[in-house]
């Protein structure tokens, strides 16, 4: 019913750029929030940042200031500016919305891999 795509991962050096893309299709409705969460090898995934319906932001301490969410209601998508990245930006890197107004639930792409290298 919803799929969720990812794209524009890539390799980067330390203190370069890259933006991310996540397209949402299908049974789209009642949106709350949509965001980027990461898994690194080994670590727990963690949420990056993430926007609500009323355009609440918020961020992840270790991204705060280098990364920038945005959306685009109109194509159902979200966007995650990265800038000035560290090797310890690595990580698998996952959309999610939330859905639902009496029945909520969470959906999840399949994530887009960055690496940054030092």
């Amino acid at each position: 019913q919803v799929q969720l795509v990812e794209s524009g991962g890539g390799l980067v050096q330390a203190g370069g750029s890259l933006r991310l893309s996540c397209a949402a299709s299908g049974s789209i409705f009642s949106i709350n929030a949509m965001g980027w969460y990461r898994q690194a090898p080994g670590k727990e995934r963690e949420l990056v940042a993430r926007i609500t319906n009323g355009g609440s932001i918020s961020y992840a301490d270790s991204v705060k200031g280098r990364f920038t969410i945005s959306r685009d209601n109109a194509k159902n998508t979200v966007y995650l500016q990265m800038n000035s990245l560290k090797p310890e930006d690595t990580a698998v890197y996952y959309c999610m919305t939330n859905m639902g107004s009496v029945y909520v639930m969470n959906y999840w792409g399949k994530g887009t891999l960055v690496t940054v290298s030092s």
